[in-house]
């Protein structure tokens, strides 16, 4: 991209009208109305402002920010919203709550993005007290010699993956041994997916495995360490396959599988595909939001058209999908049975799971209903008899 093309943010300071290259992880656009702020800014006035749509150039105390934006925060999430006060005349649908739900989160997203912070070359913060940023920045955006400017939160996330990249997660399937996640690739901490994996029985003569969309390489190394003597790892996203390939390293199972960039399969059969789409039909508010979100089903029903062709004659072929959307009313069962008889298979098992996150245990969740009755499966697909799925 060249200069002219990037996106720029631009203000008015000490009489002179400034302008910098903007940087957004997220895909949010540059905000067309900056002020500066500082020590002195108060949160009413910051909160006023970014609801307005006017960011704040910050030019105080670093740790000030942090308080700062912990106040806006607050301010976002104590705002009576108007479905919140329908909500004694009329209960939204599944449907509808999900829809609201994600309307919130995008506006408190948006409005607690417009505190914004400089960056100077090298990925240094120019503010007092500002912690080393310089090797979460680079991980993310890798090695810049240029200002810009960014937004807190994102900064703040940067540094967040970061810190889990570094410590790792500990992954109970492969014996307590760490998954580190890099910046953009979904991190494995739902491991009750990751223990359906480890628990299901392996079809016969399953040497060789793909699995499809490998992200951080968790399911692959589980494979590996349950025997299976090859491992073709998938994955689009380059970050993905970096994490992969690291962490496959660190695991010492690197020798058995191949991390291979592909848009899903890649070339030949195998007696076992795994594959953990993502589990929500709908479409990412930004790009770090596809691990969640697969908007029209793409990456699910790719997969299901394709794994007749390269699955071997007596293989399975393991989908690991939540049922969240079914009792959100973006999918049904009936669908999915559906998908699985058109694509020419036929299922020869499931193993469920219960979710253990704290959300589905929390009645003040907008999504509990859902969350609540959630089930995690790993649906086991052979080739169809051209009977109906038994899998209701």
């Amino acid at each position: 991209m060249n200069d002219a093309d990037e996106p720029v943010v631009a203000w008015h300071e000490d009489g002179h009208d400034r302008h910098a290259r903007w940087r957004s992880e997220s895909g949010a656009q540059p905000p067309r109305r900056v002020v500066v702020a500082d020590d002195e800014t108060r949160a009413d006035d910051a909160y006023r402002l970014a609801c307005e749509g006017t960011a704040l150039l910050w030019r105080g105390d670093f740790q000030n920010a942090r308080q700062l934006l912990k106040a806006m925060a607050r301010r976002t999430d104590r705002t009576p919203r108007r479905a919140e006060r329908r909500k004694h005349r009329t209960e939204p649908s599944q449907v509808q709550a999900f829809h609201l739900y994600r309307q919130a989160r995008g506006q408190r997203a948006r409005t607690l993005g417009m505190l914004l912070v400089p960056i100077d070359p090298g990925h240094v913060v120019p503010l007092r007290r500002a912690p080393d940023v310089r090797e979460a920045c680079t991980e993310a955006y890798g090695p810049d010699d240029r200002p810009y400017v960014t937004s807190l939160r994102e900064l703040l996330g940067l540094i967040g993956a970061h810190e889990w990249r570094e410590k790792g997660v500990p992954v109970p399937a492969l014996g307590g041994d760490r998954i580190h996640p890099h910046y953009g690739v979904f991190s494995p901490v739902r491991g009750e997916y990751v223990d359906l994996v480890a628990e299901a029985p392996l079809p016969p003569d399953a040497t060789v495995a793909f699995d499809i969309g490998t992200g951080t390489g968790v399911l692959a190394a589980v494979l590996a360490r349950r025997g299976v003597q090859r491992v073709v790892a998938t994955d689009q996203d380059p970050r993905a396959l970096a994490c992969a390939r690291e962490n496959l390293q660190r695991l010492d199972v690197a020798g058995r599988v191949e991390v291979v960039q592909a848009d899903l399969y890649p070339d030949g059969r195998a007696p076992l595909i795994v594959c953990n789409p993502p589990w929500v039909p709908a479409k990412p508010s930004s790009p770090l939001e596809h691990a969640v979100y697969d908007p029209g089903s793409r990456m699910l029903n790719g997969f299901l058209s394709g794994l007749a062709e390269h699955l071997a004659p007596d293989g399975e072929g393991w989908l690991i999908l939540s049922d969240l959307a079914e009792h959100l009313g973006l999918r049904s069962r009936d669908e999915l049975l559906k998908a699985f008889d058109s694509s020419g298979l036929e299922v020869a098992g499931r193993l469920d799971t219960a979710p253990a996150h704290p959300r589905a245990a929390d009645p003040g969740d907008p999504l509990h209903a859902a969350r609540s009755a959630e089930v995690t499966s790993l649906w086991r697909l052979r080739h169809g008899s051209g009977g109906r799925s038994p899998g209701r």
